[in-house]
């Protein structure tokens, strides 16, 4: 028996899905979300082999709560996103369907995931598209992290500095130090290149929290930031320190 999950904020699609599953009797709906956040807690309540996954939604999008899930099940998008985005999605073989979809289309998706042998394959597909998927201007706005059982939403105005930490990256900010399970890379991309600089291969400091740039040992350098810590520069960052504050 297939375990899956319906997450879209429109029931009416909810309802479309369903109906056109009738025709899977191995394929048992276990749960109906309406937000992302009641999506990541019933992925963890049921652990599903599916999700039919809406992208744009209110609270957090379809993209923000897969990045919050560590055992992703397999995906198939129900979007209305545009076809910027679609390539994205073919490019990684992620299986979708561009609202209003048909019963033959939808029979296709499914069936193509069915034969999906290699389900840790297709979770690195996943997360190939979280990490080159066109970014959504929000990403520049906020970071979503989960802080123990719960998800917060943090500003990138209250973002201090961001630190590479193994697989993860931390977020420094006046609350505390919260995890991602992101890339720099992601980070460097699609943060605001105004407000943000990347100073070091593990570090990217928010410009509005230097204080001033210090020798450091021979043709090195240090950045001090209001908190008093000093971050490391590498020659690349120190070149584009120079650049962003004109020094």
């Amino acid at each position: 028996m297939t375990k899956a999950i319906l997450i879209d904020d429109e029931p009416l699609a909810r309802e479309v899905v369903k109906e056109y599953l009738e025709e899977y009797p191995d394929v048992q709906v276990v749960a109906e979300c309406g937000d992302g956040f009641e999506g990541v807690k019933a992925i963890a309540l049921h652990q599903p082999d599916l999700i039919f996954l809406d992208i744009q939604m209110p609270k957090i999008t379809g993209f923000e709560m897969l990045e919050l899930i560590e055992q992703r099940p397999g995906v198939i998008f129900t979007s209305a996103f545009d076809e910027y985005a679609i390539k994205a999605f073919e490019t990684h073989a992620i299986d979708y369907l561009l609202k209003p979809f048909s019963k033959d289309r939808f029979k296709k998706a499914v069936e193509k995931w069915m034969e999906r042998k290699n389900l840790s394959e297709a979770r690195q597909q996943v997360q190939a598209l979280l990490e080159t998927a066109p970014v959504s201007p929000i990403h520049s706005e906020r970071i979503v992290v989960k802080s123990g059982s719960s998800i917060k939403i943090i500003p990138t105005a209250d973002v201090i500095y961001l630190e590479a930490y193994d697989d993860y990256v931390k977020i420094h900010t006046s609350e505390g130090v919260f995890l991602k399970n992101k890339t720099m890379h992601f980070f460097e991309s699609s943060l605001d290149d105004k407000q943000f600089v990347r100073v070091h291969r593990s570090f990217i400091a928010k410009v509005s929290e230097i204080t001033k740039l210090v020798p450091y040992e021979k043709d090195s350098y240090r950045l001090v930031i209001k908190s008093g810590e000093s971050l490391p520069v590498s020659k690349t960052g120190h070149v584009k320190l120079k650049a962003l504050l004109q020094l």
